[in-house]
């Protein structure tokens, strides 16, 4: 377990979480961005009691990073619940094709209510949510086949709210991700750490890594084996971290565990899937 708990809620999600409330009456359907590696953990609570009865669609993506049978596992959990869910991946573009129709048929009575009033042309508007470095950008590039949102590999780089025409005629209303104010279960914590949620400055990254290595070894043992060539995972998560140090060579002077970098490898190949496609929230 970390030695403190995980939090991190700067200022601007607070501003973010007015912004989803003050233009809901702007927009049509809500479309959530969730991580498939932790479908549970990615969701925002926040976020659910915000938007209220709002239609939303809901989007599992980072699919190729994910465990395909878990994915199919959440994704016909949350259908059951009434959830309208598209597997999604902004790497390869699955699912992308699928965005405009699923939102045309969760919309299906009010457009057919514009049509009446010979207002077929209407764009359908949609607010793009979720939390912190979950690939909002990236689906929204790909949606409109340029360049429009900042995209890189750590969270807190959309600050700002911005309107987006797409190639799917359908405009979107990108929001910064956010998070909640206190994260109560820290498992939950942990893997949005672990998934790079969280800025890692923040992070004890040995207390993640740590964390990380306890759910692989549990869930994922054979990849973890395969990947630094160990042939048992007997020990400890701290034996089993300074046994990959040795494997690869992460020494310093006196030939100690050179723990920082190890930490780092750890996470940068998981966060990158070369350990495997894996699935940290279970069903």
């Amino acid at each position: 377990m970390p030695s403190a708990n995980i939090q991190w809620f700067p200022g601007h999600m607070a501003k973010t979480r007015r912004m989803i409330s003050e233009n809901l009456s702007n927009v049509d359907i809500i479309i959530e961005i969730l991580d498939a590696r932790i479908p549970h953990s990615s969701r925002n609570p926040e976020i659910l009691r915000l938007v209220g009865s709002k239609p939303m669609i809901t989007l599992l993506n980072k699919y190729s990073l994910a465990d395909p049978d878990m994915t199919a596992r959440w994704k016909s959990a949350m259908e059951k619940e009434g959830s309208t869910v598209i597997v999604t991946d902004c790497m390869t573009a699955k699912g992308l094709s699928d965005i405009a129709s699923n939102i045309r048929n969760v919309l299906k009575e009010k457009l057919e209510r514009y049509d009446a009033k010979g207002m077929s042309g209407r764009t359908v508007k949609a607010m793009i949510v979720g939390i912190p470095n979950v690939g909002k950008s990236s689906i929204i590039n790909k949606l409109c086949g340029s360049k429009k949102a900042a995209v890189e590999d750590r969270p807190g780089v959309t600050l700002q709210k911005q309107w987006v025409r797409t190639e799917i005629g359908i405009e979107l209303l990108d929001m910064p991700g956010v998070l909640w104010p206190k994260f109560d279960d820290q498992t939950v914590a942990e893997n949005l750490a672990v998934t790079g949620a969280i800025k890692d400055d923040v992070l004890y990254t040995d207390d993640i890594t740590l964390a990380l290595i306890k759910k692989l070894v549990r869930y994922y043992p054979e990849q973890f084996k395969a990947r630094y060539k160990l042939s048992d995972l007997d020990g400890t998560p701290l034996e089993i971290l300074e046994a990959v140090g040795r494997k690869r060579g992460f020494l310093i002077s006196g030939g100690e565990i050179d723990y920082d970098r190890c930490c780092t490898a750890i996470l940068d190949e998981f966060r990158g899937g070369k350990i495997g496609r894996i699935t940290l929230d279970r069903i």
